[in-house]
Parts: C-alpha cells; sequence; structure tokens
C-alpha cells in the first residue's frame, strides 16, 4: 500500500481557527470533525466566490468558477478540486449546464448512470473509469485498474490489446455492438488521461469545506488564524486586509498595549500583530507582550523605557514600530518620537545600567527608575502623505489609510476606477475594457525582450481596494520613464483584459495624478482641530490667489461639535499649496472634490 504525507500549513490554520474559538467565545467547544457538510452559509460563501483564504478555492480563477457553478453539495467541491486542471477545465461548462439543466448529461450507456450521475454524465474520476470497464465490459477489479494504467500511459500496443478485451467483454455481458463499444472505449480513454483519483480530491475537497467553513461561521477567528501563519508575506496579508474590508471585518492598527505577538480577535475586529511588522523581530515582540501580561499596560513613553531590556532592540526595531503606529497612544506625533528613538534606548540602557548595579536613584526612586526620560527632539510633524509613506514602509501596505482616500470623491465622478471596480466589471460576460485607474507605484520592474530587444516594464500599483500589475511597452515606457518614481501617484489608461486567473493591464499612456487633476477639483474640505488654525488657512488661501475652488472649513468646536464653514470667494488650489498646508499646524485633513 503507498500512501502519500503532505505537510499543508492549511491545516495549522484549522488548528489556530479553532483554538482561537475555543479560548474566546465562551461557551464554545468547536471540533472540526463534527462540523456538518451541507451547512447553507459555508455553500453560500462558496458561491459568492468570497473564498480568500480557502484551501484550493481561492484564486480568481477559481472564485470565478464558483459563482458559476454555485455549489450546493459536497460532491461539488470534490469535482471541482480534481476538474480545476488543464486539461479537465474544459469539462466545467458542460457540468455546470449540466447541474443548471440547460443540457441533458450523456451517460454513454443506461449501465454508467448509477456511476456518472453525481458528475453529471463527465467521467471525473479514476474510479468511475474502472467502474465503467467493470460494469460494461466485465473486467475485474484488478484488469480495470490495469486499463486505467494503460489508458494513462498510452502505449499503442497494450492500448490494442485492452481494446479489443474492452469491446469482447461489453459485447458479452452488455450486448453492446461492437462500433459502439469501440466509440464508448474512446470515449472513456479521452476522460482516463486525466482522470483524477476520487479519494485524493474528497481528502482536498474536505479540507477545502473546512476552511470554507469556518470563514463563513467564525471569520474573524478564521482571518486572524491565516494571517498569522502567514506574517512574513506583505503580499499576502495585503489581500487579506482587502478581504477584511470586503467583510466589514475592521483591522485595527498595531498597540504597545493591546497588540499581542500574533494576529489577534479583538471585539468585533482584528488586532494587528507586533511581529508581522517588517525588521522588528518575533523574539523582541515576545519580551514585550510577556513583560505587558506580567507587570500590567505600559503606562507612558517613560515606563515603556524603564521595562525595555535594551539588548533586546535595536534603533532600527523601535523606528519600524514608530512608523506603524505602535506608540500612538502614549505619542500622537510619530515624527517626534522617530526622531528620538535613540533617546528612548539611551535612556533605556541607562535604567538597565542603574538595576545593573544596584544603584539607588539619586531622586529617591529604587534603582532603575532614575531619572526621568529626556524630552524628545522638537521637529516638524509629517504630513499626511509622509506618515502613510513611512507606515507603508513599517507594514508593508497602507493600513490606517490611502494615500488616495482624500481624492475618492474626485475620482468616482472622474470616472477612475479602482482595481475591484474592474474586477466587478470583469467577472461576467464582458472580457475586455478601456478603462482609466489612479494609483501609487510601489515597485517598478523594467526587462529587455529577447526578441526584439526593446525595454518594457511591470509596475505593482496600489489604490484604496487593492494591488495590481500592469505592463508598458517600449514606446509607452520611454514617454513615462521620467514620472516613473516610487511613491509616486499615477493615472493610468489601460486595456483590461481577463485572462484566466488573473486580469492583464496594458497601459497606453501614464500621467502623474496630481497634474491630471489639476483644475478639475471644484471643492476643498479642511478639516480644522482650533478656530486659530481657520485664520491661518485664510492667510494662506488669500496668498495663494482667486481660482476655482470653493473651500468649506470643518472646524472642531469641541470633541462633540463641528461648524462647516463656507469661506467666500474661491480659490486657486495647486498640489503644492496642497502639500504645504498639510504642514501647517491645525490641519487634520482635506478632502478633494
Amino acid at each position: 500500500m503507498k500512501f502519500d504525507f503532505l505537510g499543508l500549513k492549511t491545516m495549522t490554520v484549522i488548528q489556530k481557527t479553532v483554538e482561537l474559538v475555543n479560548s474566546t467565545r465562551e461557551g464554545e467547544k468547536l471540533d472540526i470533525l463534527k462540523v456538518p457538510l451541507d451547512d447553507a452559509k459555508t455553500y453560500h460563501l462558496l458561491t459568492e466566490g468570497k473564498t480568500v483564504g480557502v484551501f484550493q478555492l481561492e484564486s480568481a480563477g477559481m472564485r470565478d468558477t464558483l459563482r458559476k457553478m454555485k455549489p450546493d453539495r459536497f460532491g461539488d467541491i470534490i469535482a471541482l478540486v480534481a476538474l480545476y486542471r488543464p486539461g479537465p477545465m474544459d469539462n466545467i461548462q458542460t457540468y455546470i449546464d449540466v447541474k443548471e439543466g440547460r443540457i441533458e448529461a450523456d451517460y454513454m450507456h443506461p449501465k454508467l448512470k448509477p456511476y456518472l450521475e453525481e458528475t453529471y454524465g463527465i467521467m471525473v474520476y479514476q474510479e468511475q473509469v474502472m467502474q465503467a470497464a467493470q460494469v460494461l465490459a466485465g473486467y475485474t477489479l484488478g484488469g480495470a485498474d490495469l486499463l486505467r494504467r494503460a489508458m494513462g500511459k498510452k502505449i499503442q500496443a497494450e492500448m490494442d490489446a485492452q481494446r479489443q478485451r474492452f469491446v469482447d467483454g461489453a459485447v458479452e455481458h452488455s450486448q453492446i455492438t461492437p462500433q459502439r463499444a469501440s466509440e464508448i472505449f474512446d470515449q472513456i480513454d479521452k476522460f482516463a488521461g486525466y482522470g483524477f483519483n476520487k479519494s485524493h480530491a474528497a481528502a482536498y475537497a474536505l479540507i477545502a469545506y473546512w476552511t470554507g467553513w469556518l470563514k463563513a461561521n467564525y471569520p474573524r477567528e478564521f482571518m486572524a488564524a491565516s494571517m498569522t501563519l502567514d506574517m512574513g508575506n506583505t503580499d499576502k496579508l495585503a489581500i487579506f486586509k482587502q478581504d477584511l474590508d470586503k467583510l466589514g471585518i475592521p483591522l485595527m492598527p498595531p498597540d504597545i498595549n493591546k497588540s499581542d505577538v500574533e494576529f489577534a480577535v479583538e471585539g468585533d475586529g482584528i488586532r494587528y500583530a507586533l511581529a508581522a511588522l517588517k525588521g522588528v523581530g518575533a523574539q523582541a515582540m515576545h519580551r514585550i507582550v510577556e513583560d505587558r501580561r506580567e507587570k500590567g499596560p505600559f503606562k507612558n513613553l517613560s515606563d515603556f523605557a524603564a521595562r525595555l531590556d535594551p539588548g533586546s532592540m535595536n534603533k532600527r526595531q523601535m523606528e519600524q514600530m514608530a512608523c506603524a503606529g505602535v506608540f500612538d497612544s502614549m505619542v500622537n506625533d510619530r515624527a517626534r518620537l522617530y526622531a528620538g528613538v535613540e533617546t528612548v534606548l539611551r535612556h533605556a540602557q541607562s535604567l538597565a545600567e542603574e538595576r545593573a548595579v544596584g544603584q539607588t536613584s539619586l531622586f529617591g526612586g529604587p534603582a532603575g527608575q532614575g531619572a526621568p526620560m529626556p524630552e524628545l527632539p522638537a521637529v516638524q510633524g509629517w504630513d499626511q502623505l509622509e506618515k502613510l509613506h513611512h507606515e507603508f514602509d513599517a507594514v508593508g501596505f497602507y493600513l490606517s489609510a490611502h494615500p488616495l482616500d482624500t481624492k475618492a470623491a474626485q475620482l468616482e465622478r472622474l470616472n477612475i476606477l479602482s482595481i475591484a471596480q474592474v474586477e466587478d466589471m470583469l467577472s461576467g460576460i464582458q472580457s475586455s475594457a478601456f478603462v482609466n485607474m489612479a494609483g501609487v507605484l510601489l515597485k517598478k520592474q523594467v526587462k529587455v525582450s529577447q526578441k526584439s530587444g526593446n525595454k518594457f516594464a511591470f509596475l505593482q500599483i496600489s489604490d484604496a481596494s487593492g494591488v495590481y500589475e500592469v505592463v508598458l511597452f517600449s514606446e509607452v515606457l520611454a514617454r513615462a520613464k521620467d514620472m516613473l518614481t516610487e511613491g509616486e501617484t499615477l493615472l493610468l489608461k489601460a486595456i483590461a483584459e481577463k485572462q484566466e486567473d488573473q486580469i492583464r493591464f496594458t497601459v497606453q499612456d501614464v500621467q502623474p495624478l496630481d497634474k491630471s487633476l489639476t483644475g478639475k477639483i471644484r471643492e476643498v474640505r479642511v478639516a480644522l482641530d482650533t478656530p486659530d488654525a481657520a485664520r491661518k488657512l485664510k492667510d494662506f488661501l488669500v496668498a495663494e490667489g482667486q481660482g476655482p475652488v470653493k473651500v468649506i472649513a470643518e472646524i472642531a468646536l469641541n470633541d462633540n461639535e463641528t461648524a462647516m464653514v463656507t469661506l467666500p470667494g474661491s480659490y486657486s488650489f495647486s498640489p503644492q499649496a496642497r502639500s504645504n498646508l498639510m504642514r501647517t499646524a491645525g490641519i487634520r485633513n482635506i478632502q478633494e472634490f
């Protein structure tokens, strides 16, 4: 007997999800081996193609197939796992058409109907090939297996011998004419060339169902477990973040007093994992979390420094934590903390040295809790785009917001689409479209064609709904090369084409987004923290001069009340003006319309 043992990360995801459910939901005692295989919520999730993270079923092509197939029984999942491969994929549409009643199933012979009915007349599994040989032509089980192997190897002499044996057996056992028996042999041979082992497909389908069931019934726990198992893969974490947005589950930012080492369920959302930040190291984060569990939350930055083992953290690690917003609850100015990381670490080192020699503080406190921490350096704060840029570097994607958020109303008015909108557009009959899209350039890869010697480039682009890749061929690349700086926001005119599992974007033109939108802004809303900031805003706009843009100030009066004030006149509002205004004290946010 032969056994195949596969090390599947998915099994660990399942186990961790079950542990999270049993530890965080009072009264729950989940046993994955006892979940029902007829759960309506699970099949609804599969039918809608909401299968990011679901084993075997998460590719774009598979999600599209699920929406068409509308699986409503476990057998559909087994068949899909077996059919979704080159060759047998050609039969998926027939499977769907018979399932939906659009065409009649072809069982080849009445005797085969009991064995092919579950797959709507399509011979999907190797076991069905063997059953057909047994019931039609009187093969023994061993002889049927030899036939299956012969059909797989395609050795002509062996196939000729098997054909004759099959025809003779079919004539004798099923009273089929030799010609019809030979035709059925040919059809079985066609299926057998790619027939899948049903027991193998069923095992994979069961794991797929389990993960789908967990996502449908315990989405927070399932997503937290899935993200934990992919903590080192920021591209995959970004995909999970997009899926959480679609599911309406908040992904809360990392926090020194709330985050665990791994992703954790917190209330109605998921709290970002400390160890998932780039370059911080799981070991250092374990020490921080253990200290917090033993001694309670960190009261402030000085308390954090006093309790920090300076040997466990270096400057780079703490800078990444500052950029990601880990200390936002203690220091509301990330730029200042980033500039003062060495101050914090030197203070931690000084206190650690005091503890090592057992000194009593000159200030009367116990050893290791001596002089207060020096003030952080006074530096200019980051504007929103700078803040997001640093956050992106630390997290690997835009977590708290996206650079395009402030332009959302403009982009919608100008019919500039997001990647999610393009995917929805091409999820039906339409297979291609000319689209205008916007995004931040994350990565650029320039290559040279071996055939023509011309340069072309792949760009990785991020918008508020996801990350996608586009290709620029030589002529467009030559025109756009000076604009292709990582971190720049771009307007892309492209042809979007659906090709199997993905959408291919071929760019026809590239322009800087801010430049393209200049002159198209109708209204700007500026959120102000204080009435004094309103006077600064007016002085700034007067200096900018008159233009076509109406400006509305939203002034915070107290914690619960704001006043909306439309400034008289209209003003110029260039991209440079916007950047300068965001650096002005008291100005919190700018929305363009």
